[in-house]
């Protein structure tokens, strides 16, 4: 058998108790650039005098290359070359932070803009310029939740403070946000490489479940939320659902969506909510969030990659959020709707080409990156950071695992493969009953006595 996994990378959240189965150098680099405008006139007349003994000025600061390389300190630190970057910097944050009619400030420290609908990034498609957002669609049948509008699933939400009807809230991108990523090409993007058929390199490691072999127009899940330990700022911890199709190399795509921990895309280690897709196996096309022109936003609830709250913990009360990707039988796009009925937005199905008819493949699970920074396993943990047998508020769980059929209809899985990449690390097990349907808990701690 050939197991397949891609990675590239609100049903409410519920409390289950009785349900039974410094400153970085980045940052330093940044401000000794940002100090260098308001005293250039001082600083040219400085580069003069030190010319005269040499022809580059030597200042020990590491910096992040464009490359995506950390330059040592003892090398040469060009300013013209670092003030050519922030303003590259800075002409990608005008064009992917929109004008606010309204901003929120989170208790995270995040800032949430309130952004005319029609003027959020995906209109600055080719496809899309000039539009507006479509209405919502049929849901598939079986899905009888109602829209619940006064849940509260984030952290900017707890001042109490929300987006006006008719914009979208989106969370503003920062200078910070830019330079942690290798380069600014890459910023909002998973990394580049080659997708393997049995998902064991590139350091990405997984505990998946996934069906194969029919016709899939969506998948739903409720997703367990945790705040695994990452323990490298180059690393990332996440949950999602994989809507898949295409082959295993340049052509492939997916739809994903879940939660994440990641230092290196936000700069702390919230779970967030967070959207992602690729046309082309994660070369060009797509992206995180609303980082490019693609995802279109309905909601003015939903901040896509905002902290998720409140969040499980081990030996206490457990929460879910509810998670459903599907196909508009009307106009083919597909839809994302998270929590009790929200519907966030969808992705044009013009974006796609093998999912533009329906997908091959369907997965849930985690993954984590596994980079062995320090020559060994990563310490980094998926999903609670404590493996599959130890079950419920110690493990964490996706519940009633179900997919779409051609005419729109939620079906329980049937033929479901487990697969867990290193199990010594990262485990699986799966079960069913008439709580929570088909279920799975899955996860560890990553590196232990038996994961070297």
């Amino acid at each position: 058998m050939l197991f397949c996994i891609y990675t590239r990378r609100q049903h409410q959240c519920i409390q289950t108790e009785t349900l039974p189965p410094k400153q970085t150098t980045q940052e330093h680099s940044t401000k000794m650039a940002a100090a260098s405008v308001s005293v250039f006139p001082v600083f040219v007349s400085f580069l003069l005098v030190v010319s005269s003994l040499s022809p580059v000025m030597s200042i020990s600061i590491p910096i992040v290359s464009d490359s995506g390389h950390r330059t040592p300190a003892n090398q040469t630190f060009r300013p013209s070359k670092h003030m050519q970057k922030l303003k590259s910097v800075n002409a990608y944050l005008k064009k992917i932070n929109k004008p606010a009619v309204k901003t929120i400030q989170s208790p995270d420290g995040d800032v949430v803009d309130c952004v005319l609908s029609h003027l959020q990034p995906a209109f600055d498609h080719p496809e899309l310029r000039g539009q507006k957002p479509l209405d919502p669609p049929a849901r598939p049948k079986g899905d009888e939740r109602e829209e619940t509008a006064t849940e509260s699933l984030q952290l900017w939400t707890d001042s109490g403070e929300s987006c006006p009807e008719g914009t979208v809230p989106i969370r503003r991108t920062t200078e910070k946000d830019i330079l942690r990523a290798s380069s600014i090409k890459r910023f909002g993007r998973k990394l580049r490489r080659h997708v393997r058929r049995d998902s064991t390199g590139g350091g990405h490691e997984h505990a998946v479940v996934f069906v194969n072999g029919e016709q899939y127009y969506g998948a739903k899940a409720s997703l367990n939320v945790w705040t695994p330990r990452v323990t490298d700022g180059y690393e990332f911890s996440l949950s999602q659902i994989w809507v898949i199709s295409g082959s295993f190399s340049h052509d492939l795509n997916t739809i994903e969506a879940g939660w994440q921990v990641s230092p290196e895309l936000y700069g702390d280690n919230y779970p967030r909510f967070f959207t992602y897709w690729t046309t082309d196996a994660y070369q060009a096309t797509g992206c995180y969030n609303l980082l490019c022109s693609g995802f279109v936003q309905t909601n003015n609830k939903i901040a896509i990659g905002a902290a998720i709250s409140p969040r499980s913990s081990y030996n206490g009360r457990q929460f879910d959020i509810g998670l459903m990707i599907w196909k508009d039988p009307k106009h083919g796009h597909w839809w994302l709707q998270f929590g009790s009925g929200l519907l966030v937005g969808y992705w044009p199905a013009f974006l796609f080409s093998h999912l533009r008819s329906h997908a091959s493949m369907v997965q849930f699970g985690g993954e984590i990156v596994n980079s062995r920074s320090s020559g060994f396993h990563t310490f980094t943990q998926m999903g609670s950071g404590h493996f599959a047998g130890e079950g419920f508020r110690r493990a964490a769980y996706f519940r009633n695992l179900q997919v779409v059929d051609w005419d729109n209809n939620l079906l329980p899985l049937t033929n479901l493969h487990l697969l867990a990449d290193h199990s010594n690390c990262y485990d699986i097990r799966q079960g069913r009953n008439n709580v929570w349907g088909t279920y799975f808990y899955y996860g560890g701690p990553g590196r232990n006595n038996r994961c070297p």
